[in-house]
């Protein structure tokens, strides 16, 4: 039998004082992806009917959600979840059966949770998530009868001490049937410790009307963990690097320290490659086999072939490495990068929009801007492409075995061909053709009878 239509309601309305930043709460990231994205793409996974609630002023949370397709709803004043709900009812689609409610500083609560609890809830019953937490303070308890049926959930500043110590909590995660939801938001009160609409009194409501309430309970306490203060963020984030880490260790992947790992996107790595400390991992990176990733490197949207090595210290951006090749260290490969097989990049260079072919190399000190190489290429020491003439970019291209002496500049656009030489300190400006020496520098002469210039003596 096929789940009933759904529709799903994001509590994200809160101010988030805790974390005391001008940035709403929701926005703060885990792992490089805004937490109310996190549980938007969840929630995306289960229907498109997907309403976030957000403050009035919340302009920054509705623009970094505009192109998901959900829609907005405002709760005007601060009342509650129960106030923040209701906020959604007329957003919601008439056809929705049941109404999945999240809260949007969960943000790593799973798939596989709430299809149980939709799989466990009928669609006339209320389901729940709960939890068993080891240290329950300032959660809301899970009341059940002798017979062990949830009567009720109780907020810890309306608990009696005996409730306190109840280690079964609410997470805040609702499936409610739609058909009874405007009736039970209109029985709210704000009769209780904080002066605010309980969502939580929902559960009184259906027992009272003699309907089932389900729960499901999740084991893994981080799925359900809440992001109050930036101090739970940053133990989240940590909890979960190491699970990334640990998939990846399982994958055939060292991770030289898990606890120094940073993966703020998606990582696909092959068996036997090596990360070592430090390292930051954003967007879509994919490794290949036996890739070496040295010391405190930041990759970006990235992809590098099998056995490529990147030294420490290197920042890789929008580029592709090929097999074999060495990078680094202090080597920063900016968008449109691409290395061919066994290709070198050293030491303090940095490329930009720029091809290496096969073996070619720029071992130190250089830049190279809109540039092609052919293979075999050697780029000496203190090399720069100019490509920027203050309006516009122009190219240069290398044909194959081509080799620039150190210190020389390349006025672009310009072409040296297969094989072409250029002198060291050589300004270029003009094609060389193949097989040629470029030479641009003036003649040197000497001053024969030179005097070094001395200081003139002090005197007291």
């Amino acid at each position: 039998m096929s789940a009933p239509p759904l529709a799903v309601v994001i509590l994200a309305a809160g101010k988030g004082t805790r974390m005391r930043s001008s940035l709403p709460k929701v926005l703060h990231p885990l792992a490089g992806v805004p937490m109310i994205r996190r549980v938007v793409n969840t929630a995306l996974t289960l229907t498109d009917a997907v309403t976030v609630v957000t403050a009035p002023d919340a302009d920054a949370v509705r623009e970094s959600l505009s192109d998901s397709g959900v829609t907005f709803a405002v709760q005007e004043q601060q009342r509650g979840t129960g106030d923040a709900l209701a906020a959604a009812l007329t957003a919601l689609p008439a056809s929705a059966r049941q109404v999945l409610v999240l809260c949007g500083d969960v943000p790593l609560l799973g798939n596989d949770t709430l299809k149980r609890l939709r799989a466990a809830t009928p669609e006339e019953a209320l389901g729940l998530v709960t939890a068993r937490f080891p240290d329950p303070k300032g959660l809301g308890r899970i009341l059940r009868d002798g017979e062990g049926c949830i009567t009720a959930i109780v907020e810890e500043r309306d608990a009696t001490p005996a409730e306190r110590r109840i280690d079964e909590i609410n997470a805040g995660i609702y499936l409610l049937p739609a058909q009874r939801l405007g009736d039970w938001l209109g029985q709210l009160s704000s009769d209780n410790a904080q002066g605010e609409y309980y969502l939580t009194d929902v559960v009184r409501f259906a027992v009272e009307a003699s309907l089932p309430v389900t729960a499901v309970t999740c084991e893994d306490l981080a799925e359900v963990a809440g992001i109050n203060d930036r101090a739970q963020l940053v133990r989240l984030e940590r909890l979960y690097q190491q699970r990334v880490a640990e998939r990846l260790l399982a994958a055939g992947v060292t991770v030289m320290d898990p606890d120094r790992i940073d993966i703020r996107g998606e990582l696909e790595a092959g068996e036997d490659t090596i990360i070592d400390v430090g390292c930051v991992f954003e967007g879509a990176v994919t490794l290949g086999r036996g890739v070496r990733i040295g010391a405190h490197c930041v990759i970006e949207h990235a992809t590098i072939d099998d056995g490529a090595v990147i030294a420490p210290f290197t920042h890789i951006h929008g580029a592709h490495i090929g097999c074999d090749a060495r990078i680094g260290p202090f080597a920063r490969l900016r968008e449109g990068t691409d290395i061919g097989a066994g290709a070198r990049i050293g030491n303090f260079v940095e490329t930009k929009k720029t091809r290496l072919g096969a073996g070619s190399k720029a071992n130190h000190l250089a830049y190279l801007g809109d540039a092609t190489l052919g293979s075999g290429c050697n780029v000496g020491a203190g090399t720069i492409t100019c490509n920027y003439d203050g309006v516009d970019k122009h190219p240069t291209r290398m044909g194959d075995e081509v080799f620039v002496g150190s210190n020389s500049t390349l006025v672009a656009p310009l072409e040296l061909a297969d094989r072409a030489y250029v002198a060291a300190g050589s300004t270029i400006t003009s094609r060389v053709p193949a097989d040629s020496l470029g030479v641009g520098r003036a003649r040197q002469r000497n001053i024969d009878g030179w005097k070094r210039p001395a200081k003139p003596k002090q005197t007291d």
